[in-house]
C-alpha cells in the first residue's frame, strides 16, 4: 500500500515508513535519544530528497519531544532557567543553520554537505563513545569502578569564565558562555542535519557540567522541542520542504516503537547499552562514507538556481 508524498514528490510504501519509524522509535526508547540522527539518513537512503528529509524529521522530532517534556515537567525534573539559556543559544544556531542550509541548496551542494557532515560527526562522536564504553567495560571486568570520580572542589576551566550564573535545580554554578556556545552548535547541527542533538547535549551536560541525569534528560528535551519547532517553521517558510504527510507517518510509527523500546531498556546493562549505541552511530557514519565512493546512477544532473526559476 503506497501513498504519494506531495513535497517529496514520490510515492512510498506506508508500511515501509511505519516500520522504519517504528524501529527508530524503538531505538529511541531503548537508548533515550531523539532518533532524528538515524531517521534522517534512513529516509535519504529511501531516496527521499535530503532537503525534505531534514526538514520533515525536524517536525517529527519536535512532535515526539512534546510528550517527554510534559512528563519531565510533571516530575519536576526540568530546569527552565538552564533550558532558557539552551533555547536562546539553540535558536540562534538554528537560524544560522537554516541560512547555511538554504545557501547550500541554492548552490546545489546540499546533499554533499549533509553526507560529509554525517560522516565527520558520526565518526568522531561514535569513536569517542566506543572508546569510553570499551574502557568502562574493561574497568568493570577488572573489578574497578566504571569511571573515575573527580575530586570534590575541582572544576573545569570553562566553568569559571565570566557571566557566571547559579542554577539551583541543576546544582550548577557556571558561566553561561560554554552553555550557550554548546547550544548554538547543537542548534546549527540540528537545522542542517535534521537531528535533535540530544545524543550530543545529554552526555555533554552530564560529563562536562556534572548535572544530574534526571534533570539533564528533561531539560535537553525542552531545548530540542523549542529549537526543532523553530527549525520546522523556518524550513517551511523559507524553502517549503516540510512534508506533513510523511511527518504524520513518522510520528505515528515513532510513538508506537518508543513504547516497546522503553520497556526493553529496563533489561539492558548500562555499559552494554553505551557500547551498542556507539556501534550504531559508527555504522550510520560508515554507511554515508561508503556513499561517497559509490558511482552515482546518474553521473550528470541539472540544478536550477533561484535566479533561473
Amino acid at each position: 500500500m503506497q501513498i504519494y508524498l506531495p513535497i517529496a514528490e514520490l510515492p512510498i510504501s506506508i508500511l515501509t515508513v511505519l516500520g522504519l519509524s517504528g524501529a527508530v522509535g524503538f531505538i529511541s526508547g531503548l537508548f533515550g535519544v531523539g532518533g532524528g540522527f538515524l531517521l534522517t539518513p534512513l529516509l535519504i537512503f529511501l531516496d527521499i530528497p535530503p532537503a525534505v528529509a531534514v526538514a520533515t524529521v525536524a517536525a517529527q522530532v519536535a512532535g515526539s519531544s512534546t510528550t517527554g517534556v510534559l512528563t519531565y515537567w510533571r516530575r519536576r525534573a526540568l530546569d527552565f532557567k538552564l533550558g532558557g539559556i539552551l533555547v536562546a543559544g539553540g535558536i540562534l544556531g538554528t537560524v544560522l543553520g537554516v541560512l547555511f542550509f538554504n545557501s547550500m541548496r541554492r548552490l546545489g551542494q546540499l546533499e554533499l554537505v549533509i553526507t560529509l557532515s554525517y560522516v565527520t560527526l558520526f565518526t568522531i562522536i561514535g569513536g569517542l563513545m566506543l572508546y569510553d564504553a570499551v574502557r568502562a567495560l574493561m574497568r568493570v571486568r577488572a573489578g574497578k569502578p566504571a569511571r573515575l570520580r573527580r575530586r570534590a572542589g575541582t572544576h573545569p576551566w570553562w566553568m569559571g569564565l565570566p557571566w557566571r550564573m547559579r542554577f539551583p535545580h541543576s546544582q550548577l554554578y557556571c558561566s553561561i558562555i560554554p552553555i550557550a556556545s554548546l547550544a548554538v552548535v547543537i542548534g546549527f547541527i540540528g537545522a542542517v542535519l535534521g537531528v535533535g542533538g540530544g545524543f550530543i547535549l545529554v552526555p555533554a551536560l552530564i560529563y562536562f557540567f556534572r548535572i544530574p541525569t534526571a534533570v539533564v534528560v528533561g531539560t535537553s528535551l525542552f531545548q530540542i522541542l523549542m529549537t526543532m519547532t523553530g527549525a520546522t517553521i523556518l524550513h517551511a517558510l523559507t524553502n517549503q520542504s516540510v512534508d506533513l504527510v510523511l511527518a504524520v507517518l513518522l510520528l505515528l510509527g515513532g510513538v508506537i516503537g518508543a513504547q516497546f523500546g522503553g520497556r526493553a531498556a529496563r533489561n539492558l546493562n548500562v555499559e552494554s547499552f553505551r557500547l551498542l549505541l556507539a556501534l550504531l552511530i559508527l555504522s550510520v557514519g560508515l554507511r554515508f562514507a561508503i556513499e561517497l565512493f559509490i558511482p552515482p546512477g546518474e553521473p550528470f544532473s541539472v540544478v536550477l538556481t533561484e535566479g533561473t526559476r
